[in-house]
């Protein structure tokens, strides 16, 4: 880029080259932000670990980290130590820490909403696609949402990357995607009980009909 080209000049390819990783030489600007002490902007050479860069920021405890902006991935705990490169985690610079106390699928949420919005409309993958997502996702916040539906996210998600004519729709379901990956338990633990229990008890009401009646479904060959 061109803030590494003076440097360059002055210093010399070899020299730059030298700092990185195996296939990702020199450094990279990091604008980082979100729930840590030290925001901001850090040029640190490609090959760091996520961790190391938490620490750096202060935030020790992070929740999550989201790479690449909304259209990036988010990393749960267990990749912190992955590598911020190319051939690893790359991103155009954009880091956003979410802490522990923060609601990370109403960050999702906030981010499918944004596409939503953004969509230029060109694609019935994206116009359409981005927001069943959003009142899908919405049905599962709200309560409302079953095990079915979670499926159906994953599905619909994938059909949209695929599908999509361009960047913006190719990536509109990565956070509710890597999400889906990385924090299943955040998603497993909103939706609905799987035992069905009925408002209205069918047999129950027959029994009493039937005893009016002086009938025996039983009997009668007829079973509920």
């Amino acid at each position: 880029t061109l803030c590494c080209a003076a440097r360059i000049m002055d210093r010399g390819g070899e020299w730059f080259a030298s700092m990185g990783s195996r296939d990702s030489t020199g450094t990279k600007l990091l604008s980082v932000s979100g729930d840590c002490e030290h925001p901001g902007v850090y040029e640190l050479p490609y090959g760091i670990t996520v961790k190391k860069l938490l620490d750096m920021v202060g935030a020790p405890d992070a929740q999550a980290v989201q790479v690449g902006g909304p259209s990036g991935r988010c990393l749960a705990p267990k990749d912190f130590g992955r590598s911020i490169s190319f051939e690893d985690v790359p991103t155009g610079g954009s880091v956003i820490v979410i802490g522990p106390e923060r609601d990370l699928l109403e960050v999702v949420r906030q981010f499918t909403e944004f596409f939503v919005e953004e969509s230029c409309g060109w694609c019935v993958p994206c116009r359409a696609g981005t927001t069943v997502l959003l009142k899908l996702l919405e049905k599962i916040l709200d309560g409302r949402g079953d095990r079915s539906d979670l499926a159906k996210l994953e599905g619909l998600g994938k059909t949209i990357k695929t599908m999509s004519r361009c960047g913006l729709g190719q990536t509109a379901a990565n956070p509710i995607l890597t999400t889906l990956n990385g924090f299943p338990d955040l998603y497993e633990a909103r939706i609905k009980p799987e035992e069905y229990v009925p408002a209205f008890d069918f047999k129950k009401a027959l029994e009493v009909g039937c005893e009016a009646a002086g009938r025996n479904l039983e009997l009668e060959g007829i079973h509920v």
